[in-house]
């Protein structure tokens, strides 16, 4: 065997050996920014059923497909290329944009709780029945893809904060697969949950005593499983985008509220255990993002009655 033939198959075995290390580089990285982003996971999962409800049963599967597409062009044609660009040209910016969208999940979520109380319902929720099913559709479906791109973003940012320091490409394939593999697994999550009932009716139908009761019980409790999810999916919102104005607030020099609230959940963490310490960091992140809601949605809603008034 001639020496270049040898130096070229040495070549051709360094040249392996780094691209399997890039590929666990690369999974390692896609591990570690995916668990960062668990929580606003599970709040985009407790968000969606909402949107679901008081379509009937073969709506479910084709609106929740039409949010999830959405929620993919969020994350790989919106967010993903504006990610790059900011960390690569304006890392100072992200931080803005982001308090920007805790500041309408806050809206949001304040504008749900008061119409729970019996306010005035706004945006794709109709006050009486659904007289074009189509449009009543569409609505729903650009209030879900909406509300995605807020959760979305804080998706991204918090996998991009765990990437930063990777290449530039690496930083783009991990973020990809990330968005993707988020949206599948958030998306199929509500599918299944949506359609509990209908598999439950199925289970009902025939076979064993247990098939049958398993049936039964996924008939019955899933009315009041999507009402949970419904108000989780309020509360998710005010926790969440409180969450990013305390934070945010810290990053730019407001620290004492963001500091108060670890305090205060490690104190409680320490005291009675992981659990508690989470409920009472997320509670505080509520409240706040309940308060600044209320102040938008009343700024948003009474300051045009006034000037309409005057």
């Amino acid at each position: 065997m001639s020496v270049g033939l040898i130096a070229l198959l040495d070549d051709v075995a360094m040249i392996a050996k780094a691209a399997a290390a890039s590929l666990d580089d690369m999974a390692a990285g896609v591990a570690q920014a995916g668990s960062k982003a668990a929580g606003v996971v599970i709040d985009d999962a407790a968000v969606t059923p909402a949107y679901v409800a008081s379509f009937t049963p073969d709506r479910e599967l084709p609106v929740i497909a039409r949010i999830a597409r959405g929620s993919l062009f969020n994350k790989l044609v919106i967010l993903l290329p504006l990610a790059l660009a900011l960390s690569a040209l304006l890392p100072w910016a992200i931080t803005p944009l982001l308090m920007l969208g805790g500041l309408f999940l806050c809206y949001e979520g304040a504008e749900k709780l008061l119409e729970k109380l019996g306010g005035e319902a706004h945006g794709e929720t109709p006050d009486g029945p659904v007289t074009d099913a189509k449009a009543f559709e569409a609505a729903r479906v650009k209030g879900a893809v909406r509300t995605d791109l807020i959760l979305s973003a804080e998706i991204m940012a918090i996998a991009l904060a765990e990437v930063a320091d990777k290449p530039l490409i690496e930083r783009a394939v991990i973020l990809g697969i990330v968005g993707v593999g988020i949206t599948v697994l958030v998306y199929g999550v509500v599918g299944l949950i949506v359609k509990a009932d209908d598999i439950g009716l199925h289970l009902a139908r025939g076979g064993s005593g247990l098939r049958r009761a398993i049936g039964r019980a996924l008939v019955q409790g899933t009315p009041p499983l999507l009402t949970l999810l419904a108000n989780v999916g309020t509360a998710a919102m005010l926790w969440v985008g409180g969450g990013i104005l305390l934070h945010g607030g810290e990053q730019l020099g407001l620290a004492a509220p963001a500091h108060w609230q670890h305090d205060t959940a490690h104190a409680v963490e320490a005291a009675a255990g992981a659990a508690l310490g989470w409920i009472v960091g997320a509670g505080i992140a509520g409240i706040a993002g309940l308060a600044i809601g209320m102040i938008v949605a009343g700024a948003l809603h009474g300051l045009p009655a006034l000037l309409r008034r005057a």
